[in-house]
């Protein structure tokens, strides 16, 4: 892992370890990068006497902020590492500008001339080799920054249908981050013949795609009509994007109710399979894409509970994501949608054998319960309030950690309610 990063060349980029970590360390990090990069170092011969466990909290973006323009400056040196970030060339930190103002604002920043030509700019976006990355990720960024949007998308929609994948993936953070503007390349990306090109359009749409109804058209035949798990998977995600986005400039009336509903029924029709790990008999870390999945969806998890089972559906799990950050801004907003919603969400903490997708439905039924109530509430949302708890007890697991956003906890619950404590974990205590 260190090895393939180190690779890629990153300006001012050095390795510095933050492990191994004692017991009972929290870390707040970028999940791709570490949960990657985590493994034990001590001999695995003893690893079955001496377990380690993770407890993992998401943290994702489900409203959008509110601020207005940002005040950009180079940082200066990084006090943990000592890295002089001052010394980061144009386009790195162009990269930077656009990232600082995106999670300060929501939007890009405004756009900045680089001295570069978009010719030269389109060249560097086809740099080869792995040590060029900084340079293709610059290149598309200083393409959003330019002040010709147009010949901007332009140049970005050509890369995104280069053969090679970095090409495209530079190409699509260059898409996403010039915002509206390309819109029209990323929806004729959806319509490609090749499943890496809709992949990427699908995301961009749901980044800064405009909140247009032809867009959540676009998205919602992906994620009802594409063959490839992967592509359905980011379709559902995007989804999400979109209607948060949506919520923030007060267009959600006209469009989260029909996203609700096609993630409704896609929740109707997706499959939970057999987790890769377990049916390919190999590390999760090994696993291939098969006939009926073309992503890895995870590890099979059943906490030794007999109501669940080691499957996984990385679709109907991004769906269920993409629903928990709708219902974070009320019921009022699911409109015809809503008891569709309350309908499914109900029977997947009920029946459901992935336990992820039972959190995360629990997660979502109790947001849209109790927050932003209104004084005229819908009657099923009353009832969906009432009606919660009995609802929790039935998963002999509740996840009181997301609860917690709602306002509720063990200590407001029944006894029905009471998570009784599964093996694994009670074999860990008693290990301690």
């Amino acid at each position: 892992m260190r090895d393939a990063v180190e690779a890629l060349k990153w300006p001012l980029n050095r390795p510095w370890e933050a492990a191994p970590l004692k017991a009972g360390s929290v870390v707040i990090y970028s999940h791709n990068l570490i949960h990657r990069g985590n493994h034990r170092r001590d001999d695995w011969r003893t690893w079955k006497d001496n377990p380690r466990f993770m407890w993992r909290f998401w943290l994702y973006r489900t409203t959008e902020p509110k601020g207005g323009q940002a005040k950009w400056e180079v940082p200066g040196q990084d006090r943990l590492t000592g890295v002089a970030r001052a010394d980061a060339p144009a386009d790195l930190r162009e990269v930077w500008r656009h990232q600082s103002h995106w999670l300060r604002t929501g939007h890009a920043p405004p756009p900045a001339t680089n001295g570069m030509e978009p010719s030269e700019l389109a060249a560097r976006l086809r740099r080869k080799e792995d040590r060029a990355e900084p340079v293709r990720i610059g290149a598309a960024y200083l393409l959003a920054a330019a002040t010709d949007a147009a010949l901007a998308a332009r140049i970005l929609g050509e890369a995104l249908r280069d053969e090679r994948e970095n090409v495209r993936r530079a190409a699509v953070y260059g898409l996403a981050a010039l915002g509206t503007p390309a819109t029209d390349t990323l929806l004729d990306a959806t319509k490609s013949a090749v499943k890496w090109v809709r992949k990427a359009g699908a995301f961009g749409l749901g980044e800064a795609g405009a909140l247009r109804s032809d867009v959540r058209e676009a998205l919602t035949e992906r994620l009802h009509q594409d063959p490839s798990v992967y592509v359905r998977s980011v379709a559902a995600d995007a989804l999400g994007c979109f209607g948060r986005r949506a919520v923030a400039v007060g267009a959600d009336t006209e469009l989260v109710p029909p996203i609700l509903a096609a993630l409704v029924e896609s929740l109707g029709r997706e499959e939970n399979r057999l987790a890769m790990d377990r049916s390919q008999k190999r590390s999760i870390k090994l696993v291939r894409p098969t006939d009926e999945s073309d992503v890895c969806e995870g590890i099979g998890i059943d906490y030794q509970v007999p109501r669940y089972a080691p499957v996984r559906s990385v679709v109907r799990e991004n769906a269920l994501g993409a629903t928990v950050t709708l219902c974070s801004h009320g019921a009022a907003l699911a409109g015809h949608a809503l008891e569709p919603l309350i309908d499914r969400l109900t029977q997947i903490v009920r029946e459901e054998r992935n336990v992820f997708c039972v959190g995360l439905a629990m997660d979502a039924l109790a947001r849209l319960a109790h927050l932003h109530r209104a004084p005229a509430e819908p009657v099923a949302t009353m009832r969906l309030r009432t009606e919660l708890p009995s609802i929790l007890a039935a998963s002999p697991i509740i996840c009181w950690d997301a609860l917690g956003r709602v306002g509720l906890s063990p200590g407001t619950a029944s006894d029905a309610q009471r998570t009784p404590e599964v093996p694994f974990l009670k074999q860990a205590r008693a290990k301690a």
